[in-house]
């Protein structure tokens, strides 16, 4: 028996277990293949990539520097249709008490309202998007968190 697919909005807020983030404003995007989360540092030394998540000023910024011994490379069409090589590491997501393991691709988004996009590559098969709401996930939480 398939297990039902969850409602999810055009935005929430999800928690990222293996980057030791919680809380942080994630975009639904069935335009992106793969999701993709900021990063302010992305450094590749001796086969190790360091990596800082989000930006200082996000509200979820932790500073912590992680590293990625396995980790690829790919080239991803950005949103205005450029090429771009980008890093790929694995890791899970939190959404409606369910944590799902993933590929994120890493990027800078200071320009960009969201930190992270969830792509087609996790919504597919686990989620239905409906564009008139927001924060399931993050609500369904918090209720059960009083």
């Amino acid at each position: 028996m398939t297990e039902q697919k969850l409602i999810i909005g055009r935005d929430d807020k999800a928690d990222f277990p293996s980057f030791n983030l919680s809380d942080v404003p994630v975009k639904t995007d069935s335009g992106a293949y793969t999701s993709t989360i900021h990063c302010s540092l992305i450094e590749e030394k001796d086969d190790i990539l360091n990596v800082i998540f989000l930006s200082p000023d996000d509200q979820s910024y932790t500073g912590e520097r992680m590293q990625f011994h396995e980790y690829e490379q790919k080239k991803v069409r950005s949103s205005s249709g450029e090429q771009q090589e980008r890093y790929i590491v694995k890791g899970s997501i939190q959404l409606f008490d369910r944590k799902h393991n993933t590929e994120f691709t890493l990027s800078s988004r200071d320009l960009m309202r969201y930190p992270v996009l969830l792509g087609r590559k996790l919504l597919s098969g686990n989620f239905l998007i409906d564009t008139s709401l927001s924060n399931l996930s993050y609500e369904q939480k918090n209720k059960s968190n009083t």
